[in-house]
């Protein structure tokens, strides 16, 4: 098992979990990651590497594979294309120059390709932590590369595993919330895709595909668009860039939020739409394995609120829009299942008669799909991506010599809307820390609990120091939940060039004494 990216025992514990089962059954662990997490102490191998350095670490790795002949020959020919470009970019990645990169021992680096290489099933976990960089979708084509190369894909217990940073991440994205697809992925640009959901809906659709959540808030502010409506999410306090989050919200003729609880974004909105919890509502939620699961009303909803779905329902009709009159969540299943092959088997009957259903799941009598490309890839050849290292786009400087790390930690969850509010939690975890190395916090002349200011080109915030030798140093760490020293005001909004996600992970920040 390679975990790349991923405060697993933190954010997914089910999984960390059965990671523990298989190492207690033999299995080997190797954790990659900048910060010593709590996984690292189970690991037998702890890759520690710089910020940022993902891409020179997996062609390092995969140099090796080569060179020690740990690749699977048959796979790369028959299943794949591309290698030969891979092959020649990896070339220059030698020990020394992989180690320089990254600051990862040549040991450590040539122990990982043998371990990984040797093993004669293996998978690679990653969540956020490769994937929220301006170089995030490279990191994710290189983890790709690796299990590729190594014929670690279409086999149990192999593959490329995301773990999904919350709940129904999957099924949202399965969904169509994205930009550029429909349902089950489905391209808006694609011929073959609009006309069976222009014939169903009874409008004509664009082929241009939509904004992104950043793209958004930059032409809100640049006044081209007027109205948004924000449906649970907390973009005041998850987005990057604050300041420039809150003009935009602010620049808008219509905000509509449509929440559980008075977030700060709500804070803004013209119109509020109370939704209900996930506990006083029928639906489903497809989990991080494709799994769909089944959600069933435990109470009425209480107050005004509604379910999400009955809200955009009514919306809908208030507008005059067609195609809306659900009366129960199992007539949307059915329209999602008229659309989407991937999901066109699975049906509220076969859920509530227990079937384990994960997509594609192509028809009624098809048992799901419990692991994917076990007859090859959809597009016929898995394909190689041959790419260069590129630095973050911001990196340290004189006057901002630390690289400032977001994430989460395991009492809270992301803005902190729900869980800031159990008093249990707020116990454990009371407020946010900056994480910091003692060499550092002495060198600044920082002590254990002591106010500090950190500064970046777009922000501050107070916030006390714990020392740690969790971060490295020239490293910090502060966690996202916490709107008192709301750490989104200091990083940077610009985004990796293809999947337009932002970089929360490489941030350069000063650091002051006091406040």
């Amino acid at each position: 098992m390679l975990v790349i990216g991923s405060n697993t025992t933190g954010q997914h514990p089910i999984i960390s979990g059965r990671m523990m089962k298989a190492k207690n059954k033999g299995a080997k662990l190797i954790v990659v990651d900048t910060r010593k997490i709590p996984l690292t102490e189970y690991a037998d191998i702890f890759v520690n590497l710089k910020p940022g350095t993902n891409v020179a670490f997996l062609n390092g790795i995969l140099h090796i594979l080569i060179w020690e002949n740990l690749i699977d020959h048959e796979f790369i020919r028959d299943k794949t294309e591309g290698f030969e470009a891979l092959k020649e970019k990896v070339r220059g990645y030698t020990l020394e120059k992989v180690s320089d990169i990254t600051g990862v021992s040549q040991d450590i680096l040539k122990q990982t390709a043998l371990t990984f290489g040797g093993a004669e099933k293996a998978m690679i976990f990653y969540a956020m932590g490769i994937t929220q960089h301006t170089t995030g979708t490279d990191n994710v084509k290189a983890v790709a590369n690796l299990a590729m190369a190594t014929g670690n894909v279409g086999r149990p217990f192999t593959g490329v595993n995301p773990l999904r940073g919350q709940n129904n991440v999957q099924g949202a994205c399965d969904m169509g919330a994205l930009p550029n697809v429909m349902t089950g992925y489905q391209p808006v640009a694609n011929l073959d895709v609009r006309p069976r959901f222009e014939g169903h809906w009874g409008v004509p659709l664009s082929e241009t595909p939509g904004l992104t959540l950043v793209e958004m808030m930059a032409s809100a502010r640049k006044g081209r668009l007027k109205g948004m409506i924000v449906m649970g999410e907390n973009p005041m306090m998850s987005d990057p860039d604050t300041r420039h989050v809150q003009q935009a919200l602010e620049s808008l003729d219509l905000l509509v939020v449509q929440d559980i609880f008075m977030t700060e974004t709500a804070q803004l909105a013209h119109v509020l739409l109370p939704a209900c919890t996930f506990a006083e509502k029928e639906g489903t939620f497809t989990n991080t394995d494709r799994r769909v699961q089944r959600v069933r009303e435990a109470i009425s909803p209480m107050g005004e609120s509604k379910p999400d779905w009955r809200i955009i329902s009514e919306l809908a009709d208030v507008m005059n829009a067609p195609g809306f009159d659900f009366a129960t969540p199992k007539e949307i299943m059915e329209e999602i299942a008229f659309l989407t092959p991937s999901y066109a088997g699975i049906t509220y009957d076969r859920l509530d008669n227990g079937e384990v259903l994960s997509w594609p799941c192509p028809n009624k009598d098809h048992p799901g799909t419990p692991f994917l490309y076990e007859n090859g890839f959809a597009r016929g050849r898995g394909i190689f991506s041959a790419m260069d290292y590129m630095p973050p786009a911001e990196l340290p400087d004189q006057d901002y010599p630390y690289i400032l790390s977001t994430g989460r930690i395991p009492f809270h969850y992301h803005g902190g809307s729900m869980t800031r509010r159990i008093d249990v939690l707020n116990r454990e975890a009371p407020e946010a820390l900056m994480n910091i190395h003692p060499e550092d916090a002495d060198r600044l002349g920082i002590n254990e609990g002591q106010m500090v200011t950190v500064r970046s080109r777009r922000g501050e915030i107070a916030i006390k120091a714990a020392k740690t030798d969790e971060v490295q140093p020239g490293s910090i760490f502060i966690p996202m939940h916490f709107a008192e020293c709301a750490v989104n005001k200091l990083t940077d909004s610009r985004v990796e060039a293809q999947a337009k996600i932002p970089d929360f992970k490489v941030c350069a920040v000063n650091i002051g004494i006091g406040n």
